[in-house]
């Protein structure tokens, strides 16, 4: 009996020191997690931290670049020349590199050839580009057969309406009523841009032939209407979304006598001048054609 009594607390006594052992066994493997655990939190909280600085430093990049290219659109809008500057936004002084010694003795010309971004908005302004369909309604096919290549005129209404004249430093061969208005423009510029004036050159004027890449459409040139213009013997880049310097100055005074500028077509021509919807339509009540 007393053994049996004995038995019981023996047991209970052997239960508790092993859960005794078991709590400190689990215990210190709970701490041996929870410190592995707490250093991975650790390490992937400060990875956490320094990719939140990079990406707050990016945004904050990328806000100043959108607010650099907003400030550039409004000013090429604007028809502002883009001063470059520094990373604090200070103007940078730019050298220009030497030029050439038949550059040099132009004296204050070399400017004139000078590429300005275009604002387009402001040219041609009330003017509409004359389309095929205008130019063979008033003058008729230029051609009896077509060509890629400059041709002459086979029109005879047409060819009794051409003239060669030397206007200004320039020869070309155009409609009359184009060439008097092109003598006014030439005339002004004389006025107001006598440098300009002087270094005026053409690249063509009457050339009978088809657009390039097409089959069926006629350059304005075919009728003596456009002519194009070079300055100081260059030529403007087609298609390059720039204009010289010089032509922005002249391309007000073709406007004034009711010429279409090029440098408005989707793939920029600056040097291209084309006589108006409105100017031919003018002339042919006036019965100048």
């Amino acid at each position: 009996m007393r053994q049996g009594m004995l038995i019981g607390p023996i047991i209970i006594a052997i239960g508790l020191v092993m859960a005794g052992i078991a709590v400190a066994v689990v215990g210190a493997l709970l701490q041996t997690a929870d410190g592995s655990t707490e250093l991975r939190l650790e390490r992937t909280e400060a990875q956490t931290a320094r990719m939140q600085s990079q990406i707050d430093t990016l945004r904050s990049e990328l806000r100043d670049a959108q607010a650099e290219i907003n400030r550039l659109a409004e000013e090429v809008a604007l028809g502002a020349a883009v001063v470059p500057t520094d990373p604090t936004g200070a103007p940078l002084t730019l050298t220009p590199p030497p030029q050439p010694q038949e550059d040099q003795d132009h004296g204050g010309t070399e400017a004139m050839t000078e590429v300005m971004k275009l604002a387009k908005a402001r040219f041609n302004k009330g003017i509409s580009q004359p389309r095929n369909r205008i130019m063979l309604e008033v003058l008729g096919v230029p051609r009896s057969t077509k060509t890629i290549n400059c041709s002459g005129v086979t029109n005879p209404r047409l060819k009794a309406l051409l003239e060669t004249r030397q206007v200004g430093p320039i020869r070309v061969t155009m409609l009359k009523p184009a060439l008097d208005s092109l003598e006014r423009i030439v005339s002004k510029l004389k006025q107001s841009e006598p440098d300009i004036h002087d270094a005026l050159g053409t690249a063509g004027a009457l050339c009978a032939r088809l657009i390039r890449g097409s089959s069926s459409s006629w350059s304005n040139h075919s009728w003596g209407t456009a002519i194009d213009v070079k300055l100081q013997g260059r030529l403007d880049g087609f298609g390059d979304g720039g204009t010289q310097f010089g032509l922005l100055l002249l391309a007000e005074l073709f406007n004034d006598e009711g010429w279409y500028w090029g440098a408005t077509y989707n793939r920029e021509d600056s040097m291209h001048f084309e006589v108006g919807v409105e100017t031919l339509r003018r002339w042919q009540t006036e019965g100048k054609l």
